[in-house]
């Protein structure tokens, strides 16, 4: 049989298959449920200092080729993280502890209270689109990037991860993050978008925009791993759309050395996921001749 194993900024996992930030990751019942899925580790919700509330509802809609949610970074706050963070270490599960800040300060602060709390891993929240202050609002300039990217990598000792969303800035984002010692970059977050009721003549959310997930982004999310692999050769967790072993494989073959999967989560609601990925994963590598899931990473660039 092949091997699954694979290594990113010092953390060995499993398998290549995570959940993404959002999908049950702010409670231990939904740890423990994305455990009995088969993940190889745990991202949390994105924390934040205070306890948010978020959005009222309508906060998610179903569409053709995926999901549109604005969900408002809903979450219990960073002092209740320790939680989330016990119940994945139960199951013997690395954690990836996503933080979400409005400035350099308050990222260092979560930073820190995430590492204390038991975090393997952080990833850091620079690109959700729909959240005034955070996310996508705090990445505008050169100087904000590496201030944040030091600030943080100046308090933690554990590996940090940058989660970005997809811009014509990609390939200089990355550059900045990655010289201030950022260990591996997430790629991509949601892309903007927003849907219209033309009955009501009013955008259906009730934040009127919001992000885009799901099979629609898959091919923006392969050429942002491929052309952020080709010029840095470096750690890369690929997100967006992957739902079976050929979005997987593509995700690799890219340059990802892992990937989170979210909307597929939800949308085929079927606890087998992760086996069944896996066992498809494992014949296509036996069928190809490949002994090792490195031998996939960055194929298509060779």
């Amino acid at each position: 049989m092949a091997n699954l194993q694979i290594r990113i900024s010092g953390i060995n996992l499993v398998h290549p298959l995570l959940n993404a930030s959002g999908i049950l990751g702010s409670n231990k019942e939904g740890v423990n449920l994305l455990a009995l899925m088969g993940f190889s580790g745990i991202v949390t919700k994105t924390f934040t200092k205070k306890p948010r509330k978020g959005y009222d509802p309508p906060i998610i809609i179903p569409l053709e080729y995926g999901f549109l949610n604005a969900v408002g970074l809903a979450n219990p706050g960073i002092d209740k993280v320790k939680e989330v963070i016990e119940a994945a270490h139960e199951h013997g599960l690395p954690v990836i502890v996503s933080i979400g800040g409005q400035n350099p300060d308050d990222f260092a602060y979560l930073a820190g209270k995430a590492e204390e709390a038991g975090a393997d891993v952080l990833e850091l929240n620079m690109s959700c689109p729909h959240t005034p202050g955070y996310g996508i609002d705090i990445t505008t300039t050169d100087k904000l990037l590496k201030e944040i990217a030091s600030s943080v990598k100046s308090v933690v000792k554990i590996p940090v991860w940058a989660k970005l969303g997809y811009s014509k800035r990609l390939i200089k984002e990355a550059e900045i993050l990655l010289s201030e010692g950022i260990d591996a970059l997430v790629l991509i977050n949601t892309l903007p978008g927003m849907v219209i009721d033309v009955y009501v003549g009013k955008p259906i959310l009730s934040n009127k925009y919001g992000g885009l997930s799901g099979p629609a982004i898959h091919p923006v999310a392969v050429y942002s791993v491929y052309r952020v692999y080709q010029e840095f050769r470096c750690d890369i967790i690929g997100v967006g759309g992957v739902h079976d072993w050929k979005t997987l494989v593509e995700m690799l073959m890219a340059g990802a050395r892992a990937v989170q999967i979210g909307t597929a989560i939800i949308s085929f609601n079927d606890k087998l996921l992760v086996k069944r990925i896996l066992e498809d994963l494992l014949k296509y590598m036996e069928e190809r001749g490949f002994k090792d899931i490195n031998e996939l990473v960055g194929y298509a660039l060779d």
